[in-house]
C-alpha cells in the first residue's frame, strides 16, 4: 500500500507523521522526501515573471518566426 501526503515544513528541521492504521502493524516503512512540489511552484513563479520580460518575449517571437517560416515551407511542399 502506498499513501502520499503533503506536509508543510514551515522551514523546521523535523516533521511528525501520524501513521495510517494499516502501517501501524508494520515493523518497517519507507519514507521518501521529495521537494518537487516546491520546485514546481518556483518554476511556475519564474514562468509568470518571464511573460513580462522583454528579452524572453523577444526570444519567443524569434522562435515563433522561425517555425512560421518552416510551416510555410512544409505547406508549399505538400501542395
Amino acid at each position: 500500500m502506498i499513501v502520499k501526503q503533503i506536509y508543510n515544513t514551515n522551514h523546521k528541521k523535523q516533521i511528525l507523521v501520524d501513521l495510517p492504521e494499516y502501517f501501524r502493524k508494520k515493523s518497517r516503512v519507507l519514507i521518501v522526501l521529495d521537494d518537487s512540489i516546491d520546485s514546481n511552484s518556483e518554476k511556475r513563479e519564474l514562468m509568470k515573471r518571464a511573460k513580462n520580460d522583454p528579452l524572453f518575449k523577444a526570444d519567443i517571437e524569434d522562435v515563433s518566426n522561425d517555425f512560421r517560416a518552416i510551416d510555410n515551407e512544409i505547406f508549399l511542399f505538400i501542395r
